[in-house]
């Protein structure tokens, strides 16, 4: 690697929404960025006006926000290499265009559309199924390598429509040093002559794309294994405009949890999992396409999650701050093969990260849970529930399954009922919580210590005692601890459930 300051960017197309591929390939550049020292820009691809998407830029910057990796420098925060919106470049790149047909590598062309599907149709009937406009096939079509001088320059005066093709050499192997694939080698035969700039005067994406990334100063393309089809002709275009290119790096699809084929919404909504960042609404239907936060995904487990998409630190370590990623990030260990998603990994991701947050902070984020419900609960007694809930939930909304702990339950497990309530059970409960009146303090320890001794001192079972306790407290047949769960409870309360409970259970 030289020993410039590195730079890379996010360039998106505001289509639509940011899919999870893209929200990688972003924290991918993040992190190599970061770890080096480096800047990471955003830049807004917006030469298809025909499939531009209004609001996708706003739901790109946002997305990025909600996950932390916001850039440093681009669209919507600033730089001295702007505009950072290719639409609002247009006039930086015809010169570019008009440099390489002085030079000898591009020309005009002046086929029609109507004829360019004539020709491949008839090339189709005759069995070429993949027609190019190449060295080959532009001596019989309508250009400036084909008429004569005057002609062309007379049908530039009269504004007869035109494109800029790229004129390629006849047989040269083009070669590209991939970061993580190695050397990729495309014989020019094999490729056509791509239009630069369209019958409308704007730029297509191939030479849009490689002037951007010179003025702004990039050193590393890191980008989707989509593209790496192009990187022969990117690699041309630096070389006839005088150009040192950059370091290029693709990678690999993110597949269906089956691992075949790439993966997409249709899976999500198969499998019940997001494949976007944040929730997006499609502008003319209405419809909400899921997003991960909406989901109850903390953004930390996201982007641990997709950082393991492809790469990994070669250790056993699975969770990593977003501090951690950057220290240990490098190219050299993002793999060539494609990485299998997996929506049970996803959940584990969270899971371990909800684990960690504060019992503060997860009782914040359940009061709000709890509100919409229309349920009001003191702070202390919700943090301490948060910290008995939290080991048994992946999201933060699963921590309703512990509502008993601030309501009487309204139904008792009918399973627990059958196979554990036994005519002596009632006596049992009462004499025990009577005992259990008598721990002071009245905490989770003490709460066990004369449990155990009860049972020993009665000569009964785990298995005939703590079930039942636990239905009468709680309505169900199993649960996190029970004495922690008492402690939250309190004195009175447990012995008003009881005394409920058992009524309830006797009378059927």
């Amino acid at each position: 690697m030289s020993n410039k300051k590195v730079r890379v960017r996010f360039a998106p197309s505001p289509t639509g929404p940011l899919h999870i591929g893209g929200v990688r390939t972003a924290l991918y550049n993040y992190l190599f960025a970061k770890h080096h020292g480096g800047d990471f820009l955003l830049r807004i691809e917006d030469t298809d006006q025909k499939r531009f998407v209004e609001g996708a830029e706003e739901y790109i910057i946002e997305s990025l926000k909600w996950l932390g990796i916001e850039p440093n420098e681009g669209q919507g925060y600033g730089g001295n290499k702007g505009p950072y919106k290719q639409s609002e470049r247009m006039g930086m790149y015809r010169q570019y265009a008009d440099q390489l047909i002085e030079s000898g590598h591009g020309y005009y062309a002046f086929d029609t559309s109507e004829e360019l599907v004539d020709i491949r149709e008839k090339a189709n009937k005759a069995g070429v199924s993949s027609w190019k406009y190449n060295h080959i096939t532009r001596n019989s079509m309508k250009n400036s390598l084909t008429l004569p001088k005057d002609e062309v320059e007379k049908r530039l005066q009269n504004g007869d429509p035109y494109v800029i093709r790229i004129k390629l050499p006849r047989e040269e192997d083009v070669r590209v040093n991939d970061t993580i694939r190695g050397w990729v080698v495309v014989n020019t035969k094999q490729m056509d002559d791509k239009v630069l700039v369209k019958n409308d005067g704007l730029p297509t994406y191939h030479l849009a794309n490689i002037v951007d990334d010179h003025l702004m100063g990039i050193t590393h393309v890191i980008r989707g294994e989509e593209w790496l089809p192009s990187a022969p002709l990117h690699v041309l275009l630096y070389r006839y405009l005088g150009w040192e290119a950059p370091e290029f790096a693709h990678l690999s699809l993110i597949l269906k949890p089956t691992g075949k084929g790439k993966l997409s919404k249709r899976d999500g909504d198969k499998g019940g999992f997001p494949v976007f960042p944040i929730n997006y609404t499609v502008p003319d239907s209405g419809d909400i396409l899921a997003g991960y936060r909406e989901a109850g995904y903390f953004p930390e487990a996201v982007v641990n999650l997709l950082a393991f998409l492809g790469w990994n630190p070669g250790t056993t370590q699975e969770i990593f701050s977003l501090g951690e990623l950057i220290n240990s990030f490098d190219l050299d260990r993002v793999g060539k093969s494609g990485a299998k998603f997996d929506p049970d990994k996803a959940k584990w991701y969270n899971q371990q990260y909800l684990r960690m947050k504060s019992n503060d902070f997860l009782a914040d984020q359940f009061a709000e849970v709890l509100r919409t419900k229309g349920i009001d609960v003191d702070r202390s007694t919700l943090v301490k529930s948060v910290g008995l809930l939290k080991e048994r939930a992946v999201f933060v909304e699963d921590m309703m399954e512990g509502l008993y702990l601030f309501e009487k339950p309204t139904s008792y497990d009918e399973k627990t009922v059958k196979k554990k309530w036994k005519d002596q059970t009632p006596g049992i409960m009462k004499d025990l919580g009577d005992k259990i009146m008598d721990s002071e303090p009245f905490v989770a320890s003490n709460i066990e210590l004369i449990f155990k001794s009860y049972l020993t001192d009665n000569e009964l079972g785990m298995g005939a005692v703590m079930p039942n306790l636990r239905l009468l407290l709680t309505g169900k047949g199993m649960g996190p601890s029970l004495f922690e769960i008492i402690e939250i409870l309190g004195k009175k309360e447990m012995t008003t459930r009881i005394e409920e409970g058992i009524k309830r259970i006797t009378n059927g």
